[in-house]
């Protein structure tokens, strides 16, 4: 049978006689579906996600889901499940990203507190998860995952992108970075990492909108034990949207004194909080190469291609920034024809 059909077949056991209409809701950078129900009777819509048992599970976003709801996030609610047939039932959150939201605001000019308002709402957000959704369930962000991300970098974006061969001294030079960044990053404080808390998992909620407080917060299957900076770093230094400096900085003081009065495990001294983030975000950045590259090439989503220029931006000043990055920051240069430039470091 179809898998669409045997979706609909289900959606009908789940509603009795009432015949909602699915449309598709959105898609993402897995094999997971959503689809939106809609009531000819004006009930409230409903989501349903359908994550093929052979290449997805869910079972961790049931888990996470329970995690999060009951730290007071506005995460969807699970209605009902099945998860030998790889089928949820949620609530809906509605349509409107914050991607959506802070791209209008840019192109009509309009309401310049108004992007200062959304990630005020999605810092509070992101320190409610860190401060009341335990982390002891999940699995440890470990230095076995931190450098498997790392290599999708060699892997797709070097190897498979540009078709570039690197030499055994650059091999050397890229294992050495790595191993400054992943000792970095498993010398922070540990908390819940949501691990794509960005503006096109975060929805729209204005608390007149009925669906509750400000913003929903999707696609955290994924959820891991990690460095307490992921997710701010995956907030500020968005693949899809970018900030002058002077914000993001502003934005991510903010964010540290509020994480020092919750009692959150951040570096006391900003200064050194900072390099955290920065580099935190460069181990990132990198896996976020190699991630869009896979797409384009191995699944044919070749729309995250248009992303990469701005991620690739994001790496390169951090490595412009510290002296330890300096043979990394060659190696991108080299890899993508850029001429390479000399910047501060320390």
């Amino acid at each position: 049978m179809d898998r669409i059909e045997t979706l609909r077949r289900w959606v009908a056991s789940e509603f009795p006689g009432r015949s909602p209409t699915l449309a598709p809701a959105s898609s993402d950078a897995s094999f997971r579906r959503y689809f939106r129900l809609v009531f000819a009777d004006g009930a409230p819509s409903r989501i349903v996600m359908d994550a093929p048992p052979g290449q997805e599970d869910c079972a961790p976003f049931v888990h996470v889901a329970g995690l999060l709801r009951a730290a007071g996030v506005n995460a969807p609610e699970v209605l009902a499940q099945d998860l030998d047939q790889g089928f949820l039932l949620l609530s809906d959150l509605g349509s409107r990203t914050y991607l959506d939201a802070l791209r209008d605001l840019r192109e009509l000019h309009a309401d310049p507190a108004g992007a200062d308002r959304l990630y005020r709402d999605a810092t509070a957000c992101l320190l409610r998860i860190q401060c009341g959704a335990p982390a002891q369930s999940l699995p440890a962000y470990d230095r076995t995952l931190l450098l498997r991300e790392l290599r999708l970098l060699p892997d797709w974006y070097i190897a498979r992108h540009h078709g570039a061969v690197l030499s055994a001294a650059q091999q050397a030079d890229l294992q050495a970075a790595f191993e400054a960044l992943v000792a970095n990053n498993l010398a922070q404080g540990t908390v819940f990492v949501h691990r794509d808390f960005h503006s096109r998992n975060l929805m729209l909620c204005e608390p007149a909108d009925q669906r509750g407080a400000n913003p929903g917060v999707l696609d955290f299957q994924d959820a891991v034990r990690g460095p307490v900076t992921y997710d701010l770093v995956s907030l500020l230094r968005d693949a899809y949207i970018e900030w002058e400096e002077a914000r993001v900085l502003d934005w991510c003081i903010r964010y540290w004194e509020g994480a020092r009065a919750a009692g959150l495990p951040v570096n006391a001294d900003f200064g050194e909080f900072y390099r955290d983030f920065e580099w935190m975000g460069l181990q990132r950045h990198l896996k976020v190469l190699g991630i869009f590259a896979r797409l384009s090439h191995r699944d044919g989503k070749d729309a995250y291609l248009a992303d990469l220029p701005l991620v690739l931006r994001y790496a390169r000043r951090t490595c412009e920034r510290y002296r330890v990055f300096a043979p990394l920051l060659r190696i991108l240069d080299e890899v993508t024809g850029v001429e390479t430039r000399t910047g501060i470091t320390f």
